[in-house]
């Protein structure tokens, strides 16, 4: 059961190329305004954390498009000192907790969210913002429980995005796809970003299901609401690769490896063109992956440990580092991807073994 088409009810959204544009401006805007309010130890507050929180998310956002790890590291920079400047205050705690949750730092993050709680956040909000880290936590019963209960003060897009999203995770395809369409049928706004990360996710969805054709039509079409959006670029050349076609993913990465730092476009690029057999050029570009991920690894291994991994057992092809991140990674989260990715690791390392003279 695959749905609606991408092509099919279209919400008319703002052209994806000026989002962008008036994306970076707002980031520029509200950077210039935090800079004369003061965003030190004794910011303006209310108003200086109103607009640092959200430059917080602005950045986020950003960094997720562009795949910009800079981008996360200066939002969680902006959240430290938030919080430092105003402790007690529910915004800027809440701020900083999705900023730990995009590092994958959830203890952290339940922490500020319990505290933004005593500090008088809102309930809808923090039961919203706990859902998102038991869903990367592999707790779906309990998120989507909170999720349900913080429907009553969210849009029906949010909440049906968020259902999907989860439902996806846990393979329940047949649900996820009628929570897909239901959340685009209840699209409202006119911001591009919302609906290209929920067409990127139904794209995932059909990815690991292994449904090529229907993963490639929704990566297209987040590609189509924003071309610059790098994950559905990268994951797209992916499928081209998978298809026989790398001269189309060499096409679709080489922009990537400009644009963005993170290093899981370097290994893409580097796998593909060891496919087409360019050997150094494939190895340059493998070195350039293993170096930023020993560099992320070592600042955010929550955030990048199973990444990590993956590389080394694939295209890094060192099946002990890629053991030894697999279970670094297995301590960060007990869920059954990471426990899957052990066990790969695992085996890479018996057969690595078992050929040695």
């Amino acid at each position: 059961m695959t749905g609606a088409s991408p092509k099919e009810s279209e919400p008319v959204t703002t052209n994806g190329t000026i989002a962008m544009v008036n994306l970076h401006g707002q980031i520029d805007g509200l950077a210039v305004q935090l800079s004369r309010a003061g965003t030190g130890e004794t910011p303006d507050a209310p108003l200086a954390v109103t607009q640092g929180a959200a430059l917080i998310d602005l950045l986020n956002l950003r960094g997720h498009i562009l795949g910009r790890v800079a981008d996360y590291e200066q939002a969680a920079d902006l959240a430290e000192r938030l919080v430092r400047a105003a402790p007690e205050d529910s915004t800027a705690l809440l701020a900083r907790a999705r900023t730990y949750a995009t590092l994958h730092r959830f203890a952290e993050a339940v922490a500020d969210l319990r505290a933004a709680g005593r500090s008088g956040a809102d309930a809808a909000a923090l039961d919203a913002e706990r859902a998102v880290v038991l869903q990367a936590l592999g707790c779906y019963t309990e998120a989507i429980a909170l999720i349900r209960k913080a429907a009553q003060r969210q849009s029906d897009f949010t909440t049906f995005g968020a259902l999907a999203v989860l439902q996806a995770e846990r393979g329940e395809v047949t649900e996820a796809t009628r929570l897909f369409d239901e959340a685009r049928r209840h699209y409202q706004g006119t911001s591009p970003f919302p609906l290209a990360q929920l067409d990127f996710r139904r794209g995932v969805m059909w990815h690991r299901e292994g449904d090529l054709d229907e993963a490639s039509s929704w990566y297209n079409a987040a590609r189509r609401r924003v071309p610059d959006y790098a994950p559905a670029r990268g994951h797209l050349a992916e499928v081209e690769l998978l298809r026989g076609a790398p001269q189309a993913a060499l096409a679709l990465l080489r922009p990537l490896t400009q644009t963005s730092d993170d290093p899981e476009y370097a290994a893409h690029l580097a796998a593909t063109l060891h496919s087409v057999n360019r050997v150094h050029e494939a190895q340059q570009w493998r070195e350039h992956a293993a170096a930023r991920y020993d560099e992320l690894v070592q600042c955010h291994p929550e955030a990048y440990a199973d990444h990590a991994a993956d590389f080394w057992l694939t295209v890094g092809d060192d099946a002990d580092k890629g053991l030894e991140m697999a279970l670094q990674n297995l301590t960060f989260r007990q869920t059954a991807r990471s426990h899957a990715l052990f066990q790969r690791a695992v085996l890479a390392q018996n057969r690595v073994a078992q050929a040695a003279p």
